[in-house]
């Protein structure tokens, strides 16, 4: 095992929380979801933060937790807006490798049921497809790498992700 961490960035739908879950597994090192790390501090889910704080509120709330992730040995699955929080991204490009789960926006959109219901951030009037084109260059700029998923099975994108 390597004891540096893997941060996977991605769209909702990508598969980070269950590619994260068995590439933790096939090091033999922890896995830590920051969704689930938000949901915990505020004691509630992310969709129910989104409509209590508005969008801007949560991408806060989103970026000042993932800035504040201080682990070793980590896989780390992030919310899929977290590339609009610049110190969060920068901080995790500092405790590891970056890690883009590219899929194209149809994978994504039959992957994805209700956007609002999982906590995808869109803002009024936004489609998927317009959130799509917004985030894929922040996913490029902030990744050490991209693995392209599309087509490809967990056990594959793990495995190119072991080499890492």
């Amino acid at each position: 095992m390597t004891g540096k961490n893997i941060i996977l960035i991605g769209m909702p739908g990508a598969g980070k929380s269950t590619v994260g879950v068995v590439l933790a597994k096939r090091r033999g090192c922890r896995f830590l979801d920051s969704d689930l790390l938000i949901q915990e501090k505020y004691d509630a889910l992310l969709h129910e933060l989104i409509t209590k704080y508005g969008t801007e509120g949560f991408l806060k709330i989103e970026e000042e937790v993932n800035a504040s992730i201080h682990v070793k040995q980590t896989v780390i699955a992030t919310g899929g807006s977290v590339v609009y929080g610049r110190t969060a991204m920068e901080h995790l490009g500092k405790i590891g490798t970056v890690v883009y789960l590219k899929l194209s926006c149809e994978t994504i959109k039959d992957r994805l049921g209700d956007l609002n219901e999982r906590g995808v951030t869109l803002r009024q009037g936004q489609t998927l497809e317009d959130l799509y084109a917004e985030r894929i260059p922040l996913y490029e700029k902030y990744a050490d790498v991209t693995v392209d998923c599309e087509k490809k099975s967990i056990r594959e994108i793990v495995s190119e992700l072991y080499r890492i």
